[in-house]
């Protein structure tokens, strides 16, 4: 196992990554690592290989390796999620794409096949001592305005109404089509596709089916398109917070597959409708017996802290990353010397 971080566009930069190496991460998961605006109505747009060669630089310069891109631009791909006139486009578009991931080095492309994203959290002090976190306490659902994907506008030009309700065939169905088109490509290109799953994990959310909000539902995707390269982006926040199944089962079964392409490292208190996140060592999850479990089954992949709650301190996110990440150094040790 291998410890990373995992840093958004307008956080990646020479000193953060300096921050992660000095407390013992040697992976980045980069997020949407090229969001400029100048993106936002171009339907073509995809980040180029040179961006891509660019971005992995940047790391390896910094003596990390990059081990993940999380999450197309919903530009990129809203037609392929809506099922709309430019979705074969976008399918050759995002086939490029990965292709220039894997020429770039780059090992995973993780991404979350959703309308409603992730969605309805709110933020307040409810981690221990009052750190400010983030909770999802059952909000009314608004439909989803047309013209808009994952949280954001795709179509500036739409005309006012919000898209119709989505069903768990049609959804699945749109899904599968993205699976069977990528996966051929993925495989050529030496890359692994990652499915998150739904956060918040409910069966609907906003009026729009999701994909996979309890655990079995990850044993529906890889076998719709067996592969090794089709496999699970594993929030195991996300996990817990699902109403069936086991988190613990999930782990040990999903890793022992091999369908685990990396892991976010994050404990919840509660589960659908209502949770909170809280600190890795105050969740309803024994996250010292989830590592016990990947080492049992000798899982080879990387963990990112995520989500981690915000610290009263001069510097709330680095200090409660640092607290994450001592906390997952130290416990591995003590696994690794049992």
């Amino acid at each position: 196992m291998n410890l990373g971080f995992g840093l958004y566009a307008h956080i990646l930069n020479h000193e953060n990554l300096l921050f992660a190496k000095q407390v013992g991460a040697t992976h980045i998961v980069a997020h949407t690592p090229y969001s400029d605006t100048r993106r936002a109505g171009d339907y073509d747009a995809i980040w180029t290989y040179d961006e891509l060669c660019s971005l992995r630089k940047l790391i390896n310069d910094d003596g990390l390796e990059l081990e993940a891109i999380e999450n197309f631009l919903p530009v990129f791909w809203s037609d392929v999620l809506l099922d709309g006139p430019r979705k074969q486009k976008q399918m050759e578009n995002l086939k490029t794409l990965i292709r220039d991931v894997g020429r770039a080095g780059i090992p995973i492309f993780g991404y979350n096949f959703s309308l409603a994203a992730v969605w309805g959290r709110v933020q307040g002090p409810w981690a221990r001592g009052g750190a400010e976190t983030v909770a999802y306490l059952d909000p009314e659902q608004p439909p989803i305005p047309l013209g808009w994907v994952w949280g954001s506008v795709v179509d500036p030009n739409a005309p006012q109404g919000f898209l119709p309700p989505l069903s768990a065939e049609e959804l699945w169905q749109r899904f599968e089509y993205f699976l069977r088109e990528i996966i051929p490509v993925a495989e050529e290109a030496g890359v692994t596709m990652a499915l998150h799953p739904d956060d918040p994990p409910l069966p609907t959310l906003r009026g729009s089916a999701r994909l996979v909000y309890q655990p079995a539902l990850y044993q529906k995707v890889f076998d719709l398109v067996p592969s090794a390269r089709n496999q699970a982006e594993l929030c195991l926040g996300t996990v817990a917070e699902m109403t069936e199944g086991d988190v613990y089962e999930a782990v040990e079964n999903y890793a022992g597959q091999g369908k685990i392409a990396y892991i976010h490292f994050r404990n919840v208190r509660g589960k659908v409708p209502r949770y909170y996140e809280v600190f890795l060592d105050e969740g309803d999850t024994d996250m010292i017996r989830i590592l016990r479990i990947l080492h049992k089954v000798n899982y080879a992949g990387v963990l990112i802290p995520d989500h981690t709650p915000s610290m009263q301190c001069a510097a709330p996110w680095h200090a409660g990353m640092a607290f994450a990440m001592g906390y997952m150094r130290a416990a591995l040790r003590m696994i690794r010397e049992e």
